[in-house]
């Protein structure tokens, strides 16, 4: 990914926009869908390290650019983003939107370089991002269906914060030059899990332990598991998705191994209550 933001930068680039994709992207978060996407296509046999590693980087440039576009005065109109300025607020809002396009871009071009690895896994690598990016099920579906007046709540999920963790599983699949359907399950419950994780941690943790701003939800009046269970029955609905997650990985070489880094990000995602609670 350094690279090719590296390439992206390079004059004649706009040097106001080219430091913005670098503030988007570096320092990174968790990057917990390219670490999963990348443990797949090791526990798959991995015979094709270079694509799965582009893989891994496009993936993280669409969730980069998921995170500015969600932060613009339309949508969160959030001030902060790990633990610093947005980038509308540090670079200006038609920057940001030209960012979040120029990520998005610069994914599916990392995908078109590294075609030569294996170019018969290229064509279904890049439609399962685009699938899973777009519409009708994709992360752009999971922003439309916050303008709705009635919202279907397991769709709105599934495409928000589920369809990136779908693209993880089945794009390591994909690099490593396995079928990617059995894997589905596995990226559905985990973006669930991840999601409801989220909704506890807006609820239970503040602004300065995130590095975002809190309580985006009730203030958009946007579904939460903790507005719909409770801060208790979310937090037990979050056992009980990741009870199965590891239930749901298919039969592969490196089973052993993928569990113990699935139950190890599990763990990570369990919020751990600080300055705020709400019931």
């Amino acid at each position: 990914m350094t690279d090719a933001l590296a390439r992206a930068g390079t004059p004649p680039a706009p040097p106001r926009l080219a430091r913005a994709l670098a503030h988007a992207t570096q320092p990174g978060g968790a990057r917990i869908r390219p670490t999963i996407l990348l443990s797949v296509a090791l526990a798959c046999g991995d015979d094709r390290p270079a694509l799965a590693d582009a893989a891994a980087a496009a993936l993280e440039l669409i969730h980069c650019a998921s995170l500015v576009h969600d932060d613009l005065p339309c949508f969160d109109d959030a001030a902060t983003r790990r633990g610093k300025p947005a980038v509308h607020r540090a670079f200006s809002e038609p920057l940001a939107v030209l960012t979040g396009d120029a990520l998005i871009v610069l994914g599916f071009e990392l995908l078109a370089r590294a075609a030569a690895e294996a170019p018969e896994r290229c064509a279904p690598l890049v439609a399962t991002l685009a699938r899973q990016t777009g519409m009708p099920d994709g992360i752009c579906a999971g922003q439309g269906w916050e303008s709705e007046t009635q919202v279907d709540l397991s769709a709105y999920h599934r495409a928000k914060t589920g369809a990136l963790f779908v693209a993880a599983t089945r794009m390591g699949a994909i690099a490593a030059g396995q079928p990617p359907d059995p894997w589905d399950e596995l990226g559905a419950r985990i973006g669930e899990a991840f999601q409801v994780a989220d909704d506890l941690r807006d609820a239970v943790m503040s602004a300065e332990d995130l590095g975002k701003p809190v309580g985006q939800d009730p203030l958009h009046d946007r579904p939460n598991a903790v507005t719909a269970l409770g801060v208790e029955g979310a937090t037990q609905r979050l056992k009980d998705i990741l009870a199965g997650v590891v239930a749901s990985i298919p039969s592969c070489p490196g089973e052993a191994r993928l569990a113990a880094m699935v139950r190890w990000q599990a763990e990570r995602l369990v919020p751990q209550p600080h300055a705020r609670s709400r019931a």
